[in-house]
């Protein structure tokens, strides 16, 4: 029988309504009283020079600068893989073809926005940026895009088939989108805050100076309770990282779900600082792996204040659905 990898993240890098590029968010939150919040970006002239900047949309340059970030960070010239996930792609480029396209009907249309419209131009770009040939791929699933994108790197390290991944979560919401995503019931609901973000994850076979250990990751389709709980027996941790979000029915489930399947854990949260995206699920993989790097967890994540302890985490559960039908349970461990 093949021996199963160890696989450890090696690197993470985010661009969100958090301080980008950096940890700050554990000891000084940029805390949000409004609805809907977009990006905090660095100064993107340190990874793309201004003429190709002037080119690209918020989410390609966003995708360059954490990507190039998480590399850098990880010790490794090139990675053998890119994987990316996106839930809708590039919307703002897609918005200006087609608010183009309205206005002037098909004459003098600009052949820009339209390339860098579709969802693989993320992953390319990023590719021709590093300088890199390997695999590629892009996963435009929704609120399970990330998750995907991290199936795909997690099988195959564990397999040996590749020895590194980049694994990234890119999404970019427009006030236009966030108001048709509102009106159809599919975001900002309740108290929930939306936002978009970036997020690079380099994963290795290496240890070096890692982040944490990526023990293991499983996704779920509609699964039963019975299956919930069957899976969950594999996946016990101090700590359950889960993506209550101020929706109140999603946080319901959440709720419900955690104290019947992972008993005493202590419960966290993070999109209240983070805001409810559709890469939500690339940024708890962040949080995660960050809090197990720095040996503690911010007080602010706890949902229940009672609860919150000063110990070093050893073992945290990213834990996520999205609507109800699709789960995905990744166990981090120091």
């Amino acid at each position: 029988m093949m021996e199963k990898k160890e696989i450890y993240v090696l690197s993470a890098k985010q661009i969100s309504v958090q301080q980008p590029l950096c940890e700050d968010w554990m000891t000084q939150s940029v805390e949000y009283q409004t609805p809907f919040n977009r990006s905090i970006d660095p100064s993107f002239k340190d990874y793309i020079s201004p003429i190709e900047a002037r080119r690209m949309g918020k989410i390609l340059k966003r995708a360059i600068a954490t990507s190039k970030e998480a590399i850098k960070a990880s010790g490794l010239e090139t990675v053998d893989a890119i994987i990316t996930g996106t839930g809708y792609g590039c919307i703002e480029n897609t918005e200006f073809f087609l608010e183009a396209l309205s206005k002037d009907g098909e004459q003098m249309l600009s052949p820009t926005y339209f390339m860098q419209s579709t969802h693989n131009t993320i992953s390319s770009l990023v590719a021709i940026q590093t300088k890199n040939h390997g695999y590629n791929v892009t996963y435009a699933h929704k609120g399970i895009s990330f998750d995907s994108a991290l199936q795909d790197a997690f099988l195959q390290l564990r397999l040996g088939k590749i020895n590194s991944a980049l694994v990234g979560g890119h999404d970019e919401l427009t006030p236009t989108f966030y108001n048709i995503l509102k009106k159809g019931g599919m975001m900002g609901q309740d108290d929930e805050m939306c936002s978009e973000a970036a997020v690079s994850v380099v994963l290795g076979t290496e240890k070096q100076n890692s982040l944490c250990k990526l023990l293991d990751f499983k996704m779920l389709h509609k699964p039963t309770i019975e299956r919930l709980k069957s899976v969950a027996k594999a996946f016990q941790a101090d700590f359950i990282l889960t993506g209550i979000s101020g929706n109140h029915n999603s946080d319901k489930a959440y709720l419900n779900e955690c104290h019947e399947l992972f008993g005493n854990a202590k419960i966290l949260k993070y999109k209240h600082l983070f805001g409810e995206s559709f890469t939500a699920s690339g940024i708890g993989f962040y949080v995660a792996a960050q809090c197990l790097k720095a040996g503690k967890i911010p007080a602010n994540l706890f949902v229940n204040p009672s609860e919150i302890i000063d110990k070093k985490p050893s073992k945290i559960l990213v834990f996520n659905h999205s609507d109800g039908n699709n789960y995905s349970l990744t166990l981090l461990e120091a």
